[in-house]
């Protein structure tokens, strides 16, 4: 019961709010609750008002916020005027402050559902394949970052290329990973990531296709422009199953070149770059990753950037196979072309 002066004690408060006289305590000494005056005997005292704001501090707290969150939030008091029990937080404020908590939260659900993934795998695996699987694993964060596959490829691409049009290739070329994975997407991204953590096997440790050196960093940005084009033109072909042919994508893609090159797309100019893709270094491997990473278990593989390429090569192949040096440069391309990028 209140005394005259209609305030309560902090037992009282806290017989009100139905919480102990420890918890009132503590939001007391941290501010979010200030007492409206002290008793003779040095007692803190509280008007009526605390209870609307000490239910409001419970309220922000069971929504997962801490005491330095929940003190922004909290409407002004001093210590002799209270708050009335209806206050809320101001609007924009408590918008920024929840949609900031349910990020936080979301990354936490992610990374407990590719944790329960990569259990799952360790455990469904043969015995003799866990302590590769682990190494695996170990060297991934959690939730997984891409932070490496986009490190490799800025190492692959041409120095001088605008920043904006890496950017463009970084989002075509660097998987998401799922946020609720099975097991087996978690293995794909595990073996991206050792992949593009180690040099490239072959001559050099970032082995270039030769567009990169004909066309330079400006250039570059024009080259895959116009690819991603043309590789979206060849995905749609290659969802509906079409064989490798003459079309807009195949004329889009050796546009591309051609507009890097700052030549005109000639029979001539299409044997020529034929002949020179087939010579390019493969990342094989990489694409393969990618498509485990983004198809479901049991699901059709989507296109990836490297399918879409293979597709358009095949297709400039059969093109310009009417002559023996085309020929001879197909034959190359088969033998020495599909060599993996391997982990």
């Amino acid at each position: 019961m209140a005394h005259d002066e209609g305030l309560w004690s902090i037992g009282e408060l806290a017989e009100r709010a139905g919480v102990t006289v420890k918890t009132v305590r503590f939001y007391s000494e941290r501010g979010l609750l200030p007492e409206t005056s002290r008793s003779s005997g040095g007692h803190r005292r509280y008007g009526p008002e605390a209870l609307g704001r000490l239910s409001l501090i419970r309220a922000l707290r069971g929504l997962g916020l801490g005491v330095p969150q929940v003190r922004r939030l909290l409407p002004p008091a001093g210590p002799s005027e209270g708050v009335p029990p209806g206050d809320m937080p101001e609007e924009g404020l408590l918008e920024d402050v929840l949609a900031g908590q349910l990020r936080e939260l979301g990354s936490r659900i992610e990374a407990l559902r590719w944790r329960e993934a990569a259990l799952r795998l360790v455990r469904e695996c043969p015995p003799g394949e866990r302590a590769e699987r682990l190494r695996l694993l170990g060297a991934v964060s959690t939730p997984p970052s891409t932070d490496t596959l986009a490190r490799f490829w800025r190492g692959w691409l041409p120095v001088r290329m605008p920043a904006r049009s890496v950017a463009a290739f970084l989002d075509l070329a660097v998987p998401q990973p799922p946020a609720d994975p099975e097991p087996a997407q978690v293995l794909a991204f595990a073996r991206l990531h050792a992949l593009t953590s180690r040099p490239c096997a072959g001559s050099g440790p970032s082995p270039q296709p030769a567009a990169h050196r004909r066309a330079g960093g400006a250039r570059a940005a024009v080259l895959y422009e116009g690819l991603a084009e043309a590789y979206e033109l060849a995905g749609v072909r290659l969802g509906a199953r079409r064989e490798p042919g003459p079309g807009e994508a195949l004329d889009g893609f050796v546009a591309a070149y051609a507009s890097a090159y700052g030549v005109r797309d000639t029979p001539g100019f299409r044997r020529s770059l034929a002949g020179e893709l087939a010579g390019d270094p493969r990342l094989d491997r990489y694409w393969d990753l990618v498509a485990e990473l983004r198809t479901p278990p049991g699901g059709t593989p989507a296109p990836t950037p490297g399918t879409a390429h293979d597709w358009l090569l095949a297709a400039l192949r059969a093109q310009t196979a009417g002559t023996p040096a085309a020929s001879a440069r197909a034959d190359r391309t088969v033998n020495q072309g599909n060599m993996p990028f391997r982990s």
